[in-house]
């Protein structure tokens, strides 16, 4: 009702769904409250699932700790970057930009 975004729901670029979270759910049983929270989350505000609702729910499922969901998706951030930087320097040069650099060269510098 306040218009805030849903903590665990939702995702600004995967407006159909997170597949990551999508991915990791099916592979889990189906547990409560998450199972009711997820639909009443859908039903209410038209959200589903993001990765941090499936870290979560694999959390709890494994009986893991609870800073588990952070650490999982901090190592799993830290393993793209690792792969990511390991294709820049096989490539020689940047992969992916996603800005165009508007600033002075490297001679005006």
């Amino acid at each position: 009702a306040s218009g805030r975004p849903l903590p665990a729901f939702g995702h600004k670029l995967y407006a159909e769904g997170d597949p990551r979270a999508r991915a990791l759910l099916k592979l889990l049983p189906e547990l409560q409250p998450h199972a009711a929270l997820a639909a009443a989350a859908e039903a209410q505000a038209g959200e589903l699932p993001n990765i941090d609702f499936a870290l979560t729910a694999l959390a709890t499922a494994h009986e893991l700790p609870d800073d588990a969901p952070f650490i999982l998706f901090a190592l799993g951030r830290c393993v793209g970057w690792l792969a990511h930087a390991l294709e820049q320097v096989q490539a020689q040069r940047p992969i992916r930009p996603r800005a165009r650099y508007v600033g002075p060269s490297a001679g005006t510098c």
